[in-house]
């Protein structure tokens, strides 16, 4: 007797390991301005100040940054005024660690929607990279107003024509975050140790990047951490775009948009498995 049964249709998923579907991300696009919504409402939601804190935290860092770094370590900023050069490491550092950071761990904080209703899975990440292009820009504002006043008011500093390729060092930015955080939010629904392990990562990770100091002033037996460090390339150029100094070359930016793009292959690899199935692990 033959138990096998027979089906009149079969639901299969269209996506492979190595697939995004742009054309079903684009249809929710709703859903995506409607997350970046509340993710940005919710947050300031009882706050006194409210966006005001965008402004307030960066300023507070460089303060800190130029007594420790500048004042007490000396470090060198290649001849740049301290409080922009630790303002343009501090303003694009934040706007990474924190995409890197909740996307890290998108699966375990979504658990509760992902099982009662379905949308692209990687609505989610692209979510919280948008909203916190919000916060950049704010504090990239700010930025270019010190830039301003160093730039006419009390010159010393030389911004060129590489100024015109920032919003490609912010998509560098995104993506880098995007492809990791996808990586670390795959492995986190089954090691949920490798959460804390990243908060502190972040941390060391920081002074593998040069936010505050230039790669000149990396020892050259150490040097390679940089030439490995996909921000690098980005650090450099920004700063060189806007303070006209540094030892930027294009070489160190072409390496990095390979590295990343790499990243981002392997974590929409790794999502696009995990995603399927997360849902028996979280």
């Amino acid at each position: 007797m033959n138990n096998q049964q027979t089906w009149t249709e079969e639901i299969k998923s269209q996506n492979t390991l190595f697939s995004i579907n742009f054309k079903e991300v684009w249809h929710y696009r709703d859903l995506l301005l409607m997350l970046v919504k509340r993710d940005y409402v919710t947050f300031y939601k009882q706050t006194i100040l409210g966006p005001v804190w965008f402004f307030i935290q960066p300023l507070m860092t460089t303060v800190v940054y130029l007594v420790l770094f500048g004042q007490i370590a000396k470090l060198s900023t290649d001849g740049a005024p301290q409080i922009a050069f630790y303002l343009a490491g501090i303003t694009i550092w934040n706007y990474f660690s924190e995409a890197l950071t909740k996307t890290s761990t998108v699966f375990k904080d979504n658990a509760n929607l992902f099982g009662k209703v379905y949308f692209p899975r990687l609505i989610m990440p692209l979510a919280i990279v948008c909203s916190g292009l919000m916060k950049f820009a704010i504090q990239f504002g700010l930025f270019i107003a010190v830039v301003l006043y160093f730039t006419f008011v009390n010159p010393k500093i030389h911004p060129n024509l590489w100024v015109l390729i920032t919003p490609f060092l912010v998509l560098l930015m995104a993506t880098f975050a995007l492809g990791l955080g996808m990586i670390f939010s795959s492995l986190t629904t089954k090691y949920k140790d490798l959460v804390f392990l990243l908060t502190f990562g972040i941390q060391l990770f920081m002074y593998a990047t040069p936010v505050v100091y230039p790669t000149s002033a990396m020892p050259t037996k150490f040097a390679w951490l940089l030439h490995i460090n996909p921000l690098t390339g980005i650090f450099e150029c920004f700063r060189y775009a806007y303070l006209g100094t540094g030892s930027f070359q294009p070489i160190d930016l072409l390496v990095s948009t390979i590295l990343i793009g790499l990243l981002f292959f392997i974590g929409i690899v790794i999502y696009n498995k995990v995603e399927k199935s997360f849902m028996d692990t979280v």
